[in-house]
């Protein structure tokens, strides 16, 4: 795991990066994990007033490691696991209770939760490059990390039908002016941009800056019950033809047949 995340702390910050790139920094189990532990010993750290979360290569984040995905997914239609796996919901869940600000830096993709966990985020930097996407239905599947609420919430429910459910790929230029993005800066301004923006926030009085955010966000038990629901919605749907149909497609590398699979063809 070591050498696919690398979790630090400098000037108040904490600095999450994720170092997988020759897999588009796909998380996998142990990275999610690191995530979770490094968001929960935060809170209870006075040294720690923000966080940071950089990809690397030129990626923000694929998402979910796909050959982990593919497994739990089989593990689900059998009736043998739950179908998500539990280092990802952990660290989903643990987004909206998070109490100090977070910060993302993305540079390239940022996919499925790569682009769902930035709607948690209190600012957002990208690069000229950047493209988000969250291919859930196409995959038989419905979105996660409560972004039933946040997305609408942030850019408007026109735009985040169009990027939830058409699966239409946002650039930069998009993402910011739906509001998912602060600004557009140069990729190698990036990381230094998010950081003297976190650097700033920990030089304000700690105790201010921590209820402010709070005040300005207090949907966060209604987030966190949707991210359930979408749980259990997520199970369901991993068990149905057209996810199956939809996974087995993507290891033949050939276009799935959703109307074969719902009996028509």
């Amino acid at each position: 795991m070591a050498k696919d995340i690398e979790i630090k702390v400098e000037d108040g910050v904490q600095v999450i990066r994720f170092l997988r790139a020759d897999k588009k920094n796909a998380f996998t189990g142990p990275m999610y994990n690191a995530m979770s532990e490094a968001l929960d010993a935060s809170e209870k750290n006075d040294a720690i007033a923000c966080h940071v979360f950089i990809g690397s290569g030129g990626v923000f984040s694929a998402g979910n490691d796909i050959n982990d995905f593919m497994r739990r997914a089989q593990a689900a239609a059998t009736g043998d696991g739950k179908g998500i796996p539990a280092p990802s919901l952990d660290f989903i869940r643990r987004l909206p209770k998070v109490t100090k600000p977070m910060i993302a830096a993305v540079d390239g993709l940022a996919i499925g939760v790569g682009t769902t966990m930035l709607l948690h985020c209190d600012l957002v930097y990208a690069s000229p490059t950047a493209s988000l996407r969250t291919p859930f239905l196409d995959l038989g599947l419905i979105q996660e990390a409560g972004s039933t609420i946040t997305a609408p919430e942030r850019m408007g429910y026109p735009r985040a039908f169009e990027l939830i459910c058409l699966g239409e790929p946002f650039s930069a230029e998009r993402a910011l002016q739906a509001g998912i993005v602060n600004a557009i800066v140069p990729a190698d301004q990036l990381e230094a941009t998010a950081m003297k923006a976190a650097r700033r926030l920990a030089a304000k009085p700690r105790q201010a800056l921590m209820t402010s955010r709070r005040l300005l966000r207090r949907n966060h038990a209604q987030i966190s019950a949707m991210i359930d629901e979408e749980a259990r919605e997520y199970v369901s749907l991993m068990r149905s033809p057209e996810a199956r149909e939809a996974f087995t497609a993507f290891l033949e590398k050939r276009p799935p047949d959703f109307a074969k699979a719902r009996g028509k063809g």
